[in-house]
């Protein structure tokens, strides 16, 4: 069965980094798709934070995020990763990523079909 599950999460004080993990197991899939990573705040909806495609050339970023963030994949250890500097206490959320599916948009929810279960990053102030 197929499964992505993230890591790397955890409490860091504003201004300092975490680097996300999003390893796939099951199978090799997740190295033929983009992949991305979208977060959830408490009381807000989830919001896509970055995208990558499948050979890693190309990404995406949501607009507020960019020069802080950033992803990148390793085809072959079938991972994809979210560095996150300058971190925030608005930066607070638990952060998911997500397989791309055949519909919608990169940056849109119904875009992608499998999810992890996701990792809660805190950033105190």
């Amino acid at each position: 069965q197929v499964q992505l599950v993230e890591s790397g999460g955890g409490l860091v004080q504003a201004g300092g980094s975490l680097r996300l993990s999003c390893a796939a197991s099951g199978r090799r899939f997740v190295i033929d798709t983009m992949v991305g990573w979208f977060r959830q705040a408490p009381g807000k909806e989830r919001e896509f934070v970055a995208a990558i495609t499948a050979t890693g050339r190309g990404a995406y970023y949501t607009d507020s995020l960019k020069g802080r963030f950033t992803i990148s994949r390793d085809n072959n250890q079938n991972t994809v990763y979210l560095q996150m500097d300058s971190l925030k206490p608005e930066d607070t959320a638990v952060y998911y990523c997500a397989r791309r599916g055949p519909r919608g948009t990169y940056d849109g929810i119904n875009g992608y079909d499998y999810w992890g279960q996701g990792t809660q990053v805190t950033v105190s102030a």
